[in-house]
């Protein structure tokens, strides 16, 4: 970089020369390719580089103007899969309250509070953003009700399938959305990996080093859970935590809006350690995970905000996730799915019949299998992963009016 030229200077000046004609300039393009290399240099030792970023699985020219990951992040949040999250429950079922938090505020919240952590311990924030926008893509209408339905429904037809939302997100980018005609957003090594190593239902974790040598067998949707390795970046760790502050206190704030837990926040634990709102939850947090992070190669909490996050997340499953309330809400979202899923399986079964069919909604059903990416390709899927891929889609109010077409008709 020239002496004479400051960062700032070339920003400015390659920013102000788009849109003069166009197509950019090899100038322009000089200039902001400069630009990402500075922005590499400057980042932390331990911090992914856009420059050293392992690829696509379709290896890809980058444009002119973004990083990889900018253009990943670009990819999920002009997905289909994405814009459905608003329609999503996060923990509460509550379509009359503007204020009940949905999937995509979620995200939201996952999304800045992962940025504010990065960009104080200068990681790759592009990278840190693309993950946590995508984290929840896979997950079902109804929340964890949803995810754990689906898991039952497809053991008890195969004890060798399974339903996670972490493999189901990967799934989705890597298979059903499409990109420029074609199936698959085609997203680089990085973020494909955060997405499927995001678990934020470890309630224990206190630190979190990356398995910088995972593979790309290693981040394979078919593989469980409980035989997965931790992120394979700093960066992915960073939102795995993230994922955990983002919903420890906003999921205390919802439960108190419905009625669920009563009075100023119900868990005294809460407010003796970490503070008596949400802010202030995370905030204490967000600055304990920097400062016993600050340089090192591995994100981490000290014991005392550990401890604290593991009992108020506990303390949630007792007083809020398995209440009356709550196990009320989950029957009556257990018996829509489990009827859905009945319903579609028996389609899928004869599937030239259902695109017959007189209901309207297994008529949509039988489209989505004819226009599924591994129906098309012949591809040897068990019959039940159709359907729960359609289900798992789905929004909560498209669930709701699916079932009542289905059985009230």
């Amino acid at each position: 970089m020239s002496d004479n030229l400051s960062f700032h200077d070339l920003y400015a000046d390659s920013v102000a020369s788009i849109g003069k004609s166009d197509k950019i300039s090899e100038v322009t393009r000089a200039k902001i390719r400069m630009l990402h290399d500075e922005r590499d240099k400057i980042l932390s030792v331990n911090a992914t580089k856009c420059s050293q970023s392992r690829g696509r699985t379709l290896p890809e020219k980058d444009g002119d103007i973004r990083n990889c990951f900018e253009r990943d992040m670009g990819r999920i949040i002009y997905s289909q899969a994405f814009r459905r999250l608003k329609h999503k429950t996060q923990v509460f079922f509550n379509p009359s309250n503007d204020h009940i938090c949905s999937r995509l505020e979620h995200v939201i919240y996952v999304d800045y509070i992962a940025s504010t952590i990065g960009n104080a311990l200068n990681l790759n924030v592009d990278l840190i953003r693309a993950i946590a926008l995508g984290h929840d893509v896979g997950h079902t209408p109804f929340g964890h009700s949803g995810e754990r339905i689906l898991n039952k429904k497809l053991k008890e037809i195969d004890s060798k399938l399974y339903f996670e939302h972490e493999s189901n997100g990967l799934r989705v980018l890597d298979i059903i959305e499409k990109h420029n005609g074609n199936n698959g957003l085609n997203l680089t090594f990085e973020v494909r990996d955060g997405i499927i190593s995001h678990c934020g239902e470890v309630y224990s974790e206190r630190k979190l080093e990356p398995c910088r040598d995972k593979t790309e067998e290693d981040i394979s949707y078919l593989i469980p859970k409980k035989d997965r390795k931790g992120p394979a970046t700093l960066e992915g760790c960073v939102v795995r935590f993230a994922d955990k502050i983002a919903y420890v206190g906003r999921d205390i704030e919802d439960a108190l809006r419905t009625g669920v837990i009563a009075g100023e926040f119900d868990i005294p634990a809460v407010a003796d350690v970490m503070g008596s709102s949400n802010s202030e939850i995370i905030n204490f947090l967000v600055q304990d995970i920097i400062e016993n992070s600050m340089d090192k190669g591995c994100i981490m909490m000290s014991d005392h905000a550990g401890d604290a996050l593991e009992h108020t997340l506990n303390d949630n499953v007792d007083k809020i996730y398995t209440t009356q309330k709550v196990k009320t809400y989950e029957k009556y979202c257990d018996v829509m799915l489990e009827g859905l899923f009945d319903a579609f399986y028996e389609a899928v079964q004869n599937i030239n019949k259902a695109a017959d069919s007189k209901s309207s909604a297994i008529r949509k059903f039988a489209e989505f299998v004819y226009n599924h990416p591994d129906f098309r390709a012949h591809n040897n899927t068990p019959l039940p992963v159709y359907v729960s891929d359609y289900i798992a889609g789905m929004t909560d109010s498209f669930a709701v009016s699916c079932f009542n077409e289905i059985y009230k008709s």
